[in-house]
């Protein structure tokens, strides 16, 4: 299985099973256009071979042929699906290595498009006690195996609300993991209200890393980010991500904003980041019901596609002229890449990824919770539901039809599982918006990658 296109001047080739990148002549290109996604070396192609030579000449296209049987033979196009046999042979028995820790069911800003309902998650707005804290890492360490790393997210709302017992169940975690022989490693997400300079020197001592939201121009982000009065948080929160993502070295850190319909120019925004000094940036489409006025829909993805082309442009731009930024959606591995595991089954909400609640609930992640169809079980009594956990760990691409003929496929991992969930009441059901623009940034992605190598960007 091939995918074929043309993007910032370049015919480019990807062989989905080896994960091997061809950036190829017009005539191969015509030769593999005429060949098709499939190649039996043992047919006759001559009448092929005779068709394309009549753009050029009878030896180039020969001469192209012999490259691609040369190729198919080192095992770099056309290369045969050795994964299928794996996920028919499917039987991965998960630990639990993630927590994302809701430390706080509550927000001090009302984000129109928050899918938190604005830190209430479908339930009441409160903070998750020391006992909570403690207890999810005691369920941790017992659930990990032998697993000796493992992540802590705090996540709200907004953990900078309960800020007294991030630190306790942190310095808590650290205590515990000498004793378990685990090591911690912390992450925070701040919409950056409340950060000042005793929390960030906590944060930088402590969190491996840090997430900062903001939706880019001012105007962008004071359109959706707003406080309880309706005012916008772009002044107040600006310099101190600035301040922060500085005194990080401006790394271990993203700043995170989401687009909407209200933004489509959203390569302006990321531009606006850049523009800032950050050098890291991710920008995430919204997902929302159509009936709201912010939300993407079809008549939006031609926009959107063009939206991240015109991006990728300016991310080369730039790095031309010796101002590089990366942007999370463009950054992929073409030469080792994620374990095979990895790629099949994505990021392992459900099975080696799960959220807490306040209340000491667990989801298989954050955006299930307040679902109550699938809440696991409690870190208080310990309960686990293994059934849930079993659905989503015999979840892979191989169990998802619409990721069959998915050239984007082992670079999404099938996905995300709530967003299946929300929009097709099937995990194993990916959200076609979302398919559509995993397969644009792919393709940008490889694409600045084949430019990078070329002309020995950074």
């Amino acid at each position: 299985m091939i995918h074929k296109y043309k993007l910032m001047d370049l015919n480019i080739v990807l062989d989905v099973y080896s994960g091997a990148v061809h950036i190829v002549d017009d005539v191969f290109y015509d030769l593999l256009d005429k060949i098709g996604e499939s190649f039996d070396k043992s047919q006759d192609y001559s009448n092929i071979i005779a068709e394309v030579g009549k753009k050029c000449s009878q030896k180039e296209a020969e001469e192209s042929f012999s490259e691609l049987c040369r190729l198919n033979s080192e095992g770099q196009l056309y290369t045969e699906d050795f994964y299928a046999e794996l996920a028919q042979k499917w039987n991965k028995k998960s630990v639990v290595k993630a927590l994302c820790l809701h430390v706080a069911h509550d927000c001090n800003l009302r984000c129109k498009y928050c899918f938190a309902d604005t830190g209430e998650f479908q339930g009441h707005r409160c903070l998750m006690s020391a006992e909570v804290g403690r207890a999810a890492i005691d369920f941790v360490i017992k659930n990990s195996g032998s697993r000796k790393n493992i992540e802590i997210d705090y996540f709200g709302g907004q953990p900078l609300m309960n800020f007294d017992v991030v630190k306790e169940i942190t310095e808590y975690a650290k205590l515990r993991g000498k004793d378990s022989g685990k090591n911690f490693r912390f992450t925070i997400t701040t919409n950056g209200i409340l950060l000042n300079d005793k929390i960030k020197e906590y944060i930088n001592e402590n969190m491996s890393n840090v997430v900062l939201s903001l939706d880019g121009r001012k105007s962008t982000n004071d359109r959706m980010r707003v406080r309880l009065d309706g005012s916008g948080s772009y002044d107040a929160i600006v310099p101190k991500f600035i301040d922060i993502a500085n005194s990080r070295n401006q790394d271990n850190y993203y700043v995170r904003g989401t687009f909407t319909a209200e933004n489509l120019n959203f390569a302006d925004d990321v531009m606006h980041m850049a523009d800032l000094g950050f050098l890291q940036t991710s920008v995430e489409p919204v997902v929302a019901p159509e009936s709201e006025s912010w939300a993407l829909k079809d008549e939006h993805l031609d926009i959107i596609k063009a939206e991240y082309e015109k991006l990728a442009k300016l991310y080369i731009d730039r790095r031309r002229e010796g101002k590089p930024f990366n942007f999370f959606h463009f950054m992929i591995d073409l030469d080792q890449g994620p374990c095979i595991v990895k790629r099949l089954s994505g990021c392992g909400a459900g099975h080696e990824y799960v959220a807490v609640t306040p209340e000491g609930d667990i989801y298989p992640c954050h955006q299930f919770v307040g679902n109550t169809d699938f809440k696991m079980g409690s870190v208080l009594t310990g309960e686990f539901d293994e059934n849930i956990k079993s659905k989503f760990e015999k979840s892979n691409v191989y169990t998802k039809p619409d990721c069959e003929k998915c050239f984007a496929k082992f670079y999404c991992s099938g996905g995300c599982s709530a967003n299946a969930y929300n929009f097709n009441k099937d995990i194993n059901k990916p959200y076609r918006l979302a398919c559509e623009f995993e397969r644009k940034r792919v393709e940008c992605a490889i694409a600045i990658e084949a430019i990078k190598a070329m002309e020995g960007l950074d």
